[in-house]
């Protein structure tokens, strides 16, 4: 779920401030855990990727079974990671629109009849995992929905006002807000959770609204979870400290939010750089973060790609990509492309038929697959560019492997110099699949949102 008033074109305007103080704000969050990480992160996770599986909107008669359907052309396309949505029953009382929020939970411990059985989800979950993906479902813990059993069976597990009604946060009127203070809810929800590791063999969760949920909570209820299988946590929050509790992964909020005035010319590269050092500063070193240009909230709430990113999209994901530390995201039909806001309350399936980037998508994942130096372990050298308010050029490596990223972030034609000694050599270009020579004081020209990626690997 998403906070729609997380950010506004005025915060953007005024990101040079705000950076200052994030870096001071986000070393307090983690001084108790000095910098270190807790996670172990599960080994086929650091050159991995995530696609978020909308299963309601995916074809109009969406259903586990069907979705078994798309297992090969993903798989063949390079996809990793399968995170699916909330598949969880959607309470009734207080629902929004016709279906209601994939957040509104009704039962912590069933699948929703909208999509099949219990049996037709382990059925997909084992034949993903024949295929090669590792799979996680969308786990709602700050919240039920407003006719969860708990409400009337166990009232002590809801945060109450002062005349002893459930509340909800924000703008979320169909959901009740859980008691973390309460030892038998924590117990239970822990509980829950494990369900869906031991009868299902799911390889881990993404944690909605996690920095909402207490620290001490996720240390508990992930190291717990971890005993008997080693599971990848995402967590939907920007925090350092949810790394030091155990998470694998958060979301790079603070730093798409810069990237999204990019495009719009409300925000630079130097704004972006000042918010990466200053992450640099606080998050543990192996600390992984979620990296995209779009996912279910950006898409229903704030807009499409298209609509944020505008012909620069392909840039912005080439971006998104190979960062340092990504684990990238690609959103259910970015791949045909949808270039449409997809309903969140109703039917609304996307229209799929040509996968026109599927081959652009397919280029990246399989890279990230196959290179070590862009691994989320791998180093990251930003290397000067005569232009540097609109070119970022980077350098990946990993034990003896490395790549070279140059991309356009203007409207403008660039010219690229080579200057520094570590892009010189003969790399293979990843998208044209030919060798170029790079030498000392080569210069090319880069089309506007244009990109490169050098494979100086031996291929």
């Amino acid at each position: 779920m998403i906070i729609q008033q997380r950010i506004t074109w005025i915060a953007l305007v005024l990101l040079p401030i705000i950076s200052c103080k994030l870096a001071s704000h986000r070393q307090n969050e983690l001084a108790a855990g000095n910098k270190s990480s807790v996670a172990s992160h599960p080994a086929w996770s650091l050159q991995s990727n995530i696609y978020e599986v909308n299963l309601r909107q995916y074809r109009s008669n969406s259903s586990f079974k069907g979705f078994q359907n798309e297992l090969q052309r993903l798989r063949d396309m390079g996809v990793d990671i399968l995170w699916f949505m909330p598949i969880t029953p959607i309470s009734l009382k207080d629902r929004k629109g016709t279906l209601g929020s994939y957040y509104a939970v009704r039962d912590y411990r069933a699948v929703n009849p909208e999509y099949g059985t219990m049996e037709d989800w382990k059925a997909l979950v084992r034949k993903a995992h024949d295929l090669g993906f590792k799979v996680i479902t969308d786990w709602v813990p700050n919240h039920s929905g407003a006719d969860h059993r708990w409400l009337t069976r166990k009232p002590d597990f809801y945060k109450r006002d002062s005349t002893g009604n459930a509340v909800y946060a924000y703008d979320w009127s169909d959901t009740r807000k859980l008691n973390y203070d309460n030892r038998e809810l924590r117990d239970s929800m822990i509980d829950c959770m494990k369900f869906w590791v031991d009868s299902t063999d799911i390889d881990g969760f993404r944690c909605d609204v996690a920095g909402d949920v207490p620290n001490d909570f996720w240390k508990e209820c992930i190291s717990t979870l971890r005993k008997n299988k080693s599971l990848f946590f995402l967590a939907e929050a920007d925090k350092a400290e949810l790394h030091t509790a155990g998470f694998d992964a958060t979301y790079a909020w603070s730093v798409m939010n810069v990237m999204y005035g990019i495009y719009a010319g409300k925000t630079t590269l130097k704004q972006v750089d000042a918010i990466l050092d200053s992450l640099e500063r606080v998050l543990p070193p192996d600390a992984m973060r979620m990296y995209f240009t779009t996912n279910h909230d950006e898409n229903s709430w704030n807009g499409t790609e298209f609509e944020r990113f505008g012909e620069g999209y392909k840039a912005f994901a080439v971006w998104t990509q190979t960062m340092k530390r990504s684990i990238p995201l690609i959103y259910s039909g970015q791949e045909e492309p949808n270039k449409r806001r997809i309903k969140f309350f109703e039917k609304d399936p996307i229209q799929f038929g040509k996968y026109e980037l599927a081959k652009f998508y397919s280029a990246l994942l399989h890279e990230r697959k196959q290179n070590p130096a862009l691994s989320t372990d791998a180093s990251f050298k930003k290397i000067n560019a005569e232009n540097d308010s609109a070119l970022y050029v980077f350098v990946r490596e990993k034990e003896g492997h490395k790549v070279a990223v140059i991309i356009n972030f203007s409207r403008k034609q660039q010219t690229v110099k080579i200057e520094d000694d570590v892009l010189v050599g003969e790399p293979t270009n990843l998208f044209m699949g030919v060798k170029e020579k790079l030498d000392k004081h080569h210069s090319f020209n880069i089309e506007p949102w244009g990109y490169v990626i050098y494979d100086y690997d031996n291929k």
